[in-house]
């Protein structure tokens, strides 16, 4: 549920159950005051035909006997003891009257100068007088409750003198309802029941509303200061599916980035150390090289010109891997950076492969190294390629098996595949193999599965990197498959042009 609608039904049940409440205090209160439940009826609005004391005597005249209540009984009989005194001695006429009182659970008394002159049979209680409120002075008097054998009652009563200088009273006394009994009795507790139920409604609604939003907050304040301490390995469950939960969520993608980021920029880092560490390793070993022939040079060791032309070819080709070296990474590093250029152009893989491999076929064949093609006659495919690029892909994969062939006869076999959008290459060779535990690392810059970096097998460490990030920006993929002593295959697939 949305905080929105949470809220929204709050305030709504904020503003019903003291609605409620307040129509309970209002029946209560009427009851209680007025020992009537129909003047709170009036009050609420649910008796539209409840009036004024005035307006029902104004009125007694023309109601029907079947609309009257006690009210207006009552009132009838003021009026009769001002201009029809005499029928307040009729005792046909007050049972009549009495009969309708009775229809709604009261009696009439009549009282002239202390002796009843009239006591509704209703009641059936004895000696009624002794419970009556004396006379007074002349005027209309409202009892709340009077206990008369065990019975509750209201009671109206009017004083009058007749035309005699009589003391004349009439009582019309009504059964309390024990529900409306109770409540008066119980009175003091139901507001206390009110004023604590409006607490309490109050206080839960809050308690609700306010957990629902602050434990989620809080737990959003808990992340953020872990993220601020650099603590990144947590998650932020959502607790509820509202807009905090959404909150959450988004704070989790942005946590998950945020660890990623600092992961990547970790392994930057320490691909940079590696880098450097790698970089002076590779550049130290040829200079200490060329140091020791050049001393060797100058001190004299080289005697014959036959030794002083040897040690400048060494020194030559010293220089000549140094160079190889620093190109190789300046290549690797404008593409790793994306700053390489690439003319990509129509490509037919046979024919250029064939050119590839007739270029190197000689060199190999003079390391004792068979090379096997398996063209695809007659058939020409389209990829889309740089030309110059794939060259080293190609020459930077064979030199690699050549470095590692470890048998007198080695074999480079080359075949290609065709599917649909793709074509793939596969270079094959009979040599020494990669353990499987090398294999995620072998396009990793300055990896050498042996982890021997001696000048036995040579270059950089860096030819396989380069080609995966050639054939990755060529829009396809390269992989190696291999095992240790059965040889190694290096495949990669290009974008065909259809």
């Amino acid at each position: 549920m949305s905080i929105r609608i949470r809220l929204l039904l709050s305030y709504v049940a904020m503003v019903i159950i003291p609605i409620v409440f307040c129509g309970i205090a209002v029946m209560l209160i009427s009851v209680t005051l007025f020992g009537d439940i129909r003047i709170a009826k009036a009050i609420i609005g649910l008796n539209q035909n409840s009036h004024s004391l005035i307006d029902k005597e104004q009125e007694g005249a023309i109601r029907t006997k079947e609309d009257e209540d006690e009210d207006d009984i009552f009132s009838r009989l003021k009026i009769l003891s001002s201009y029809a005194p005499d029928k307040l001695e009729d005792i046909n006429f007050l049972k009549e009257t009495d009969k309708e009182l009775n229809d709604n659970q009261a009696g009439l008394l009549i009282r002239k100068n202390d002796e009843l002159t009239y006591s509704s049979p209703y009641f059936k209680i004895s000696s009624f007088d002794k419970y009556l409120p004396a006379f007074e002075t002349e005027g209309q008097r409202k009892g709340m409750d009077v206990k008369i054998e065990g019975n509750s009652f209201y009671y109206k009563q009017f004083d009058y003198y007749d035309e005699e200088k009589d003391k004349v009273s009439i009582f019309v006394f009504e059964y309390v309802n024990p529900l409306e009994e109770m409540i008066r009795e119980f009175f003091p507790y139901f507001v206390f029941s009110l004023i604590l139920g409006l607490i309490i409604t109050n206080g839960i609604l809050t308690y609700f509303i306010s957990r629902s939003i602050i434990k989620p907050l809080h737990s959003l304040k808990q992340a953020t200061e872990r993220i601020q301490k650099g603590d990144l390995d947590f998650q932020v469950k959502p607790l509820a599916k509202d807009e905090i939960g959404e909150l959450s969520l988004s704070f989790e993608e942005m946590r998950g980035r945020l660890k990623e980021s600092v992961e990547l920029q970790m392994q930057y880092e320490k691909n940079r150390k590696e880098l450097l560490s790698n970089i002076s390793h590779d550049l130290r070993t040829p200079i200490t090289a060329i140091k020791g022939y050049v001393q060797g040079i100058k001190e004299g060791i080289a005697r014959t010109p036959e030794q002083l032309d040897k040690y400048l070819t060494i020194i030559y080709h010293k220089v000549f891997d140094m160079d190889q070296l620093i190109d190789e990474l300046f290549l690797f590093s404008k593409l790793d950076l994306k700053e390489e250029p690439f003319q990509f152009e129509e490509v037919e893989i046979n024919q250029y492969l064939s050119d590839c491999i007739e270029e190197l076929q000689l060199e190999l064949q003079n390391k004792g190294i068979a090379v096997r093609w398996d063209a695809q006659k007659d058939t020409s495919i389209l990829v889309k390629g740089d030309r110059e690029k794939l060259r080293r892909v190609i020459t930077n994969i064979i030199w690699n098996s050549v470095k590692y062939m470890d048998k007198e006869e080695g074999y480079i076999g080359i075949r290609m595949t065709e599917s649909i959008d793709y074509v793939t290459i596969y270079i094959k060779d009979n040599g020494v193999g990669i353990e499987e535990k090398a294999l995620p690392h072998i396009f990793e810059r300055f990896y050498r599965a042996d982890h021997s970096r001696n000048s036995k097998t040579g270059g950089s460490g860096l030819g396989l990197s380069i080609a995966h990030q050639i054939i990755t920006q060529h829009g396809g993929d390269i992989w190696v498959e291999s095992k240790k002593g059965k040889g190694t295959t290096l495949a990669f697939t290009l974008q065909k042009i259809n």
